[in-house]
């Protein structure tokens, strides 16, 4: 076991892959990463498929099997995707096990098509949930205004969720608030909440990157000084907000039937600008009860570079306040940039779904000739 993966989980930061593909699974790299790398968790979203699925090789079999059925494209992904989950999270249960739930889950998002549409996202979270048929499994709902209700209803039923793609404070403590009231609405009607669990992926890096490129044409040393101070002052805001709601009474009451709260999850934790350190989005958000979701590049770089010096969360809220308000103060408008992320975070998975659709269509009508 590498010192500073471990020193990283030591602190209390479950480390899960922010990716899945049938090579991964058949080769054993998967299970590699497990034994050596301190991997607990497994994410997936669309991009993630569409380039898996894109190795035409590792899925040859079974696409030939589903050309022979003449299935849609659709009904393709669908099996594709849900069986690597399910194989991924037969993978990861001894570690669900072990951790009493926390950790050992496999998430699988519903189509982004229904990001906006409540009613379409409940029903594919229970059809999901059921085909993949693992309870260490999570169905992925993005936290859009329309994603709300659906995390409530979900969880109502007994579904473990994470909720994807939340770049706002705001917004963070209402998917908060869609967890809590899903919990309570589980308990009245009869499920064991001590199984269900979920995760609030909030992202980090995009941040960043939108807000440095506004910095960028401000051009002032005042602008600049800011750059890449950003994500990480917004996630610990959150974080913040994290142990405030945590610590409520209505959380405590939630607490007496076994309940476990809902973590914080750092998604998008790779860097997009090449002149930042590679653990930016790592070593600046160690803490205890979180996970950070890494692209494989990233837990390299931690394995090479990270030095753990313990909790770099808690502590200075009020100079992560600054930052934002600095910002604001430039011009930078948080509540737009943020709207902003969230609308282009849904464009972003619909257009890797229809790369998905298309490759998945290409290679049903390959094995059919």
């Amino acid at each position: 076991m590498n010192d500073r993966l471990k020193a990283l989980a030591d602190a209390g930061v479950s480390i899960w892959l922010d990716d899945l593909s049938r090579e991964r699974l058949s080769s054993g790299s998967l299970q590699a990463l497990i034994e050596d790398k301190h991997v607990v968790g497994v994410t997936t979203n669309p991009s993630i498929f569409a380039k898996a699925v894109s190795d035409a090789d590792a899925y040859a079999e079974t696409v030939g099997k589903l050309a022979a059925q003449g299935v849609s494209t659709d009904e393709a992904i669908r099996v594709i995707t849900t069986t690597d989950v399910r194989d991924a999270a037969d993978l990861f249960k001894p570690i669900y096990d072990d951790t009493d739930g926390q950790d050992g889950r496999v998430s699988i998002e519903v189509e982004p098509g229904l990001a906006r549409d409540t009613a379409g996202t409940i029903e594919q979270a229970k059809q999901l949930w059921e085909i993949v048929g693992r309870e260490n499994v999570f169905v992925k709902i993005p936290a859009t205004k329309e994603g709300l209700p659906a995390i409530t209803a979900t969880l109502a039923a007994g579904i473990s969720v994470n909720v994807t793609l939340i770049f706002s404070l705001e917004r963070y403590k209402a998917v908060a608030d869609a967890f809590l009231s899903g919990l309570e609405q589980a308990i009245e009607n009869g499920h064991d909440v001590t199984k269900l669990a979920s995760v609030a992926s909030f992202f980090v890096s995009r941040v960043d990157t939108e807000i440095d490129k506004r910095l960028d044409a401000i051009g002032t040393d005042e602008a600049k000084a800011l750059k890449g101070k950003a994500a990480v002052a917004n996630a610990r805001l959150a974080f913040e907000a994290y142990e405030e709601i945590f610590s409520s009474d209505r959380w405590r009451e939630i607490e007496t039937v076994g309940a476990k709260p809902q973590r914080p999850l750092w998604a998008s934790t790779g860097v997009k600008d090449p002149s930042y350190s590679p653990t930016l989005y790592v070593d600046n958000l160690v803490t205890n009860g979180v996970v950070n979701t890494m692209p494989e590049a990233t837990i390299k770089a931690v394995e090479e570079h990270s030095e753990v010096t313990g909790d770099t969360v808690r502590g200075d809220y009020a100079g992560d306040r600054k930052v934002i308000d600095d910002l604001e103060k430039l011009g930078i408008s948080y509540d737009e940039v943020v709207q902003l992320l969230e609308d282009e975070g849904v464009a972003k998975f619909d257009a890797s779904w229809s790369e998905l659709q298309d490759t998945v269509t290409a290679a049903l009508k390959g094995a059919a000739k």
